[in-house]
């Protein structure tokens, strides 16, 4: 009985390991039930499924005024020829959202920095963002061309075709992609991850 409780164990452990995250991002096609269909960004269809309370956020334009001290944020961003970085995007970021800095893939050799906002402070070329994580600190330059983004309470009634989404999808073991949140664009206002 000890070894067959073992092996049950072990199975269900591989099996929740197996799950991946990934990062769903594309045009919506259709929304069947609890299937929200997606063609990705390399033409794949991909169905993700919904939980009945799923999240569904409309994205917004905003400013770098929106943010203030103690904001927590997203910062996508690439280095620029001095190796400094330079804020490409700035968006509002919920506190279940892992902090941290890391390789990022919405734009060719990109950065996320998941962070607080602690201070912004006018430089050459722009304002300087201090963000602070857990295990550390960037400072960021944001520029004029320098995009920046928060959400508004949505509903399945956004997820319209036509309409981008980006969501934070898990891959179950049975191949089905499955999400609590999708970001969807609203009067042609795209995610910003």
């Amino acid at each position: 009985m000890r070894n067959v409780l073992l092996l049950a164990l072990i199975a269900f452990c591989t099996a929740a390991t197996a799950q991946a995250n990934v990062r769903v991002r594309g045009t919506i096609t259709a929304l069947n039930g609890d299937v929200l269909m997606v063609q990705s960004r390399d033409g794949r269809a991909i169905p993700l499924n919904l939980a009945p309370d799923t999240q569904v956020v409309t994205t917004k334009a905003t400013t770098l005024a929106e943010f203030k001290p103690g904001s927590y944020v997203g910062v996508t961003s690439v280095k620029g020829p001095d190796g400094r970085l330079v804020a490409k995007r700035v968006h509002a970021l919920g506190p279940q959202v892992p902090s941290g800095h890391m390789a990022w893939d919405s734009l060719p050799d990109s950065l996320m920095t998941n962070a607080s906002l602690t201070q912004t402070a006018q430089v050459s070329g722009g304002s300087e963002l201090t963000l602070k994580y857990k295990d550390g600190e960037q400072k960021i330059l944001v520029t004029p061309a320098t995009e920046y983004f928060t959400f508004d309470p949505g509903s399945r009634a956004d997820l319209k075709p036509g309409e981008t989404i980006f969501s934070g999808a898990r891959v179950g073991t049975d191949g089905k992609y499955a999400t609590q949140r999708v970001a969807v664009g609203k009067d042609g206002v795209r995610p910003p991850q």
